[in-house]
């Protein structure tokens, strides 16, 4: 129960919803506790009243007996009537206060929880799959929510109606309260030992809820991939396999819910006999009447659901407390990646990575080894290598996604951890190697890192990708919507559109990260000459494995396995006859094939 202590906030919060809540919670179990008092009144005077019918038999005082019985019993009904209309009344305006309440936490909680993913670094990524961040903020949340508003409500109706119902019963006779309540201490040994089990089937429950939620995601993510290799029915397998494994799981918590409710009935029922068979005992020694056991029976059938809905309340907390523990785990992981001056100013580019080192924390894999790199602002520098090299490492640095575990990083001079990450990283424009679209038009993806941008800007940024024409061919035009990660364009398609959404922005660094691994020759060598007029005035990363992608830069750094093996201008490499001459012939042949 420790980890709701966190939701604490959000009660002090909407305070004045769980006031007004509880106020209208005793309000409305006042008007259900005195239609039992008028139920009781009402068969007192049929008792009494048909003893004096039956004494002026014959009489006429008889019919004026009968008139103003009649009468009594009637405004005894409609009194009840009345007061079940203002219980009704009352109730909605619990539900109103105290639901609506929950409402308002799951949307801040749901709120609180994107926000804090996204502080979080790209290493946590790395760590945790994107079924579980879903399940967390939607299935987990939906958890919590039932426990600040449901749980709740039944849970104070619960007090509440114990509270005014047991002094009531207690004040009209000691001995017959006893033995209604005799059943009680059962019930809360059988909470007890319920509760445990629930928590911890409800943890593994939401675990499997995680694990499939995983794998729906994934499948329908790479369902091309899936497809052409034909493995619909493997896949339905498995997925057959994660939710018969979630049903087994759901299954033995139904269970304990299905032997709870029985016990709680049979304990109820025990209740009522105790009432009859104690009650009828007072009655005889004439301490009780009759009117009282029937309120008694009225009293013990109004707590009946309070104490059903107990067993179900107990759990909805449990399970709330187990995917509350789930999301504090999350919301405890801090990110580094913080600024430790928050500078706020623009920047020219020049760039200066000086004997940097990386480690990535989650794999252990040493990416760069004493890299260093001087580019002025306004230059443009080329790394080239193999697969594994670090090159990509290099760009997840400059746009501070991680820090490296050694040596510095500088911009204009200044250490990249003193800029607000804000300000770095919205004048840097990056071209990710893994494309990604979201699933919007066109114009809106363009756009995404600037939403105010002018459709000219956007028209511009599209020439230069050298993707116009094929967006004005398009039905749509720059209104036709690329589907989920841009699956209705081509792979060269997407990554020019990528393109066009860095340079769109007019950033003062830009990154290129292999960007260019999916066009053909031809459109490669348009776009290069694009880009020769974009990066004049900007300091400009070329990462690729394409030396052709080079011949741009003023310098070229050529990486093999996190080292530097050459540095040097395009003319200067070639002249060395090392590895750029030998990656140069390579791809020079491979492309007259």
């Amino acid at each position: 129960m420790k980890a709701l202590l966190y939701l604490n906030k959000y009660l002090v919060k909407y305070k004045w919803y769980l006031i007004w809540g509880t106020l209208f919670t005793i309000i409305s179990n006042l008007f259900g506790i005195y239609p039992a008092q008028l139920v009781r009144y009402a068969l007192d005077l049929v008792r009494e009243t048909l003893d004096i019918y039956y004494l002026y038999a014959g009489t006429s005082l008889q019919e004026s007996i009968y008139s103003m019985f009649a009468f009594s019993i009637l405004l005894y009904g409609l009194l009840i009537l009345a007061l079940a209309l203002l219980k009704g009344f009352f109730l909605f305006l619990v539900r109103q206060t105290l639901i609506v309440m929950s409402r308002h936490i799951e949307y801040d909680l749901k709120n609180e929880i994107y926000d804090h993913y996204q502080t979080l670094p790209l290493s946590f990524y790395r760590k945790h799959n994107t079924g579980d961040l879903m399940a967390r903020i939607s299935e987990d949340v939906s958890k919590v929510r039932m426990y600040v508003g449901p749980s709740l409500m039944y849970g104070m109706n619960l007090i509440v109606l114990f509270a005014l119902v047991i002094s009531y019963m207690a004040s009209i006779n000691m001995r017959l309260t006893f033995f209604v309540l005799l059943p009680l201490p059962v019930l809360s040994i059988g909470i007890y030992l319920v509760e445990n089990i629930v928590i911890r089937r409800s943890e593994e429950i939401q675990r499997s809820l995680s694990r499939m939620s995983t794998f729906v995601q994934e499948a329908f993510s790479g369902i091309r991939v899936l497809k052409s290799f034909v493995q619909e029915k493997n896949s339905t397998e498995k997925f057959e396999h994660e939710t018969n494994e979630y049903r087994a799981k759901s299954l033995r918590l139904t269970l304990v819910d299905a032997l709870w409710q029985p016990m709680t009935v049979l304990l109820i029922g025990l209740s009522n006999v105790l009432v009859i068979y104690v009650g009828g005992q007072e009655v005889i020694s004439g301490r009780l009447t009759p009117g009282n056991i029937t309120e008694f029976i009225l009293y013990v059938n109004m707590l009946t659901w309070p104490v059903m809905a107990l067993g179900w309340t107990m759990s909805q907390t449990q399970r709330a407390a187990a995917s509350q523990q789930r999301i504090n785990e999350f919301l405890e992981v801090k990110t580094e990646i913080v600024s430790t001056k928050h500078l706020n100013r623009d920047i020219q580019g020049k760039i200066t990575f000086e004997h940097v080192r990386f480690t990535y924390p989650d794999s252990g894999i040493v990416a760069l080894k004493d890299f260093s790199m001087n580019v002025r602002a306004g230059e443009s520098v080329a790394i080239l290598g193999t697969t594994g090299s670090g090159k990509s490492t290099i760009a997840n640095l400059l746009t501070r996604m991680y820090d490296p575990t050694s040596g510095t990083i500088r911009i204009d001079d200044v250490p990249v951890e003193e800029y607000g990450l804000p300000t770095l990283r919205g004048q840097i424009g990056y071209v990710p190697q893994d494309v990604f679209l979201f699933s919007d038009s066109i114009s809106n993806n363009v756009r995404f890192g600037l939403p105010e941008m002018s459709q000219e800007r956007v028209d511009q940024a599209v020439r230069d990708a050298d993707l116009y024409q094929n967006i004005v061919d398009f039905p749509e035009g720059f209104e036709t919507r690329i589907g989920e990660r841009g699956i209705t364009l081509s792979g060269g398609q997407k990554q020019r559109l990528s393109i066009a959404r860095a340079i769109a922005r007019n950033p003062k660094i830009l990154i290129l990260d292999d960007c260019l691994s999916a066009v053909d020759t031809n459109t490669e060598n348009i776009i290069l000459n694009n880009l020769k007029r974009i990066m004049a005035d900007r300091t400009s990363v070329i990462i690729s494995h394409r030396v052709s992608s080079a011949k741009l830069a003023d310098q070229i750094i050529v990486l093999d396995d996190g080292n530097i093996i050459e540095t040097g201008t395009h003319d200067e490499l070639m002249a060395r006859n090392g590895t750029y001459r030998e990656l140069y012939d390579k791809q020079l042949q491979a492309e007259e094939v």
